[in-house]
């Protein structure tokens, strides 16, 4: 008989699991459930060193996962960075640009984010560029907008990527500039890859700067709850610190991993030559299963690929483009395939959603259910493709971060066509279609900071955090709350695999849990983003405790 490592009572267990929803507590024992509630586990007795805990009624939930999540990116802007809300306006920009720069050595970048869309709608000027390379005191600057795809730089930075008056644009982005050709310092897409690549030759020990971004990613997790994470675009460097990370005890959650089939917004090692690469750092916390497909853009930037043109602005009606014709998708993904990974698609607009389903029933025709398959952000779906995710076993990765409203929306409102906002998020049809939905943050887009309770509050509301009656967006698709737990927890965790181990409270899973502040069932709805976290345990092991 087993001896009990830790024995939870009197606590309001949300299990998750739909055969047993609720428990007053459970025993875990290397690391895994071995009773829960009164369901008869595996024989284990409490000896001297289990620890017991009185959880005093509290509401304990299965350990968060994300399905979509920049673990790189988000823990160095919390590490290293300048960090900037999407409220800041220019004004307060060039006044922290200003601040940030007075503080560091001669010949250093300053780089942060986030600026929001709505100002990126109005900086790209000559003027604007005058402004940011004043604040600077002409040090090169990198700043990333709120959706990750587009940066804004000073001249200094446009030199050091050589970029002149009669500089082409990339394939796949824009160098922006003025009706007279005059450089703006915005940067779209694909162009912004090569201002992150100069920075990343200036930075004099990158190994041991990935190593701290991640394990302050981690850390940041864990305070919020999350013990399971699909990390969205990962490049062999994270890989590598990730690996390092784990042989140190220094890695708190396990991490699934999305490697680049194309370079997109990092240079490097991608496609075939990472996916075998990747296999020398799996792991028992470190699964790189899957491939990363970006097909579009964004709406703000009017690079989401549309079945209706975007409004004319003076010229040519488009519809934004697929970065990959039908047959590349399905070469691509066959490729992923026989490679033994799923596949993450970025997919923004109803265009490109609608090009990745028709790629994937290719798929199913020819290996039928086993791949996994997951479209991000299914923010524009048109009607008819609702019900094929359902039928083709497509998994929603959804941002709730993103769409509530704000100013990722108010930028986007001013780009798409007639409707689109008044439709978007499907999520309400796609779990009635039989969808899985699956939450992932996308941090550290939309938001600096990662917060699943505000989320999760909104996919719910479909509102901004604590608002009761104010602006909604497409309310009708909000969630019940054990649906939105559901995508908080066990359909990420399906999604990327680790169904089997983790996302509820059952019987032989890892005990993975979170302890809260409150019962999720016993509040208003609009009060959930005030939740706070008491403590997180992976592994049955406590990973943060806010004492």
């Amino acid at each position: 008989m087993s001896v009990a490592d830790l024995v939870v009572r009197n606590a309001g267990v949300y299990t998750g699991d739909p055969k047993q929803p609720w428990a007053e507590g459970f025993t875990v024992a290397h690391g895994c459930f071995r009773a829960v509630g009164g369901a008869a586990g595996a024989p284990v007795r409490i000896g001297p060193g289990t620890r017991v805990v009185d959880a005093g009624g509290r509401m304990i939930l299965p350990g968060l996962c994300d399905v979509h999540i920049h673990l790189g990116i988000g823990g160095a802007q919390q590490a290293w960075e300048l960090l900037l809300g999407p409220d800041h306006t220019a004004e307060d920009i060039y006044a922290a640009v200003a601040v940030r720069s007075g503080q560091l050595p001669p010949g250093e970048w300053v780089v942060g984010g986030i600026v929001g869309s709505t100002v990126m709608d109005d900086i790209a000027t000559p003027h604007a560029l005058a402004r940011l390379d004043a604040a600077a005191g002409g040090r090169p600057v990198l700043l990333r907008d709120d959706s990750m795809h587009n940066r804004w730089v000073s001249s200094a930075t446009l030199a050091a990527i050589g970029v002149g008056p009669r500089t082409p644009d990339p394939a796949g982005g824009s160098y922006v500039r003025d009706a007279a050709g005059r450089a703006t310092g915005v940067l779209r897409e694909q162009a912004s890859r090569h201002a992150e690549a100069a920075f990343a030759r200036s930075v004099a020990d990158p190994a041991e700067r990935d190593r701290i971004s991640l394990r302050s990613a981690a850390a940041l997790c864990n305070r919020s709850g999350i013990t399971a994470v699909q990390e969205a675009a990962t490049m062999e460097p994270a890989l590598r610190a990730l690996a390092r990370l784990e042989r140190d005890g220094d890695l708190t959650l396990r991490v699934v991993t999305s490697t680049p089939m194309r370079e997109f917004l990092e240079s490097g090692t991608a496609g075939a030559e990472l996916i075998a690469a990747s296999e020398g750092y799996r792991s028992p916390l470190v699964r790189p299963d899957f491939v990363k497909v970006v097909l579009d853009g964004v709406p703000m930037a009017r690079t989401s690929a549309l079945l209706t043109p975007y409004p004319s602005t003076g010229c040519a009606h488009h519809s934004g483009e697929c970065l990959y014709t039908p047959a590349e998708l399905v070469e691509t993904l066959e490729h992923a395939v026989t490679a033994g990974r799923g596949a993450k698609i970025h997919a923004t607009g109803d265009a490109a959603v609608r090009r990745a389903l028709d790629a994937i029933a290719v798929l199913r025709y020819r290996y039928g259910s086993g791949p996994r398959f997951q479209i991000a952000h299914t923010e524009h779906v048109h009607p008819s493709d609702i019900a094929r995710f359902a039928d083709l076993g497509v998994v929603a990765d959804a941002s709730p971060f993103i769409w509530y409203p704000g100013i990722m929306q108010d930028s986007n409102g001013k780009q798409l066509p007639p409707g689109y906002q008044d439709a978007a998020w499907p999520l309400a049809d796609l779990l009635r279609g039989g969808a899985e939905v699956a939450a992932g943050s996308d941090w550290p887009c939309a938001l600096p900071t990662l917060d699943p309770w505000t989320g999760l509050e909104t996919m719910i509301t479909r509102r901004a955090p604590g608002n009761r009656a104010g602006r909604a967006l497409n309310p009708d698709q909000g969630l019940s709350l054990p649906q939105a737990l559901r995508a908080f927890t066990l359909a990420p965790a399906t999604a990327m695999g680790l169904g089997g181990v983790a996302g509820s409270i059952e019987l032989g899973k890892h005990a993975d849990f979170v302890v809260l502040d409150r019962n999720l069932f016993e509040i208003d709805v609009t009060e959930i983003h005030e939740t706070r976290v008491l403590a997180t345990y992976f592994q049955g092991r406590e990973v943060f405790s806010a004492e």
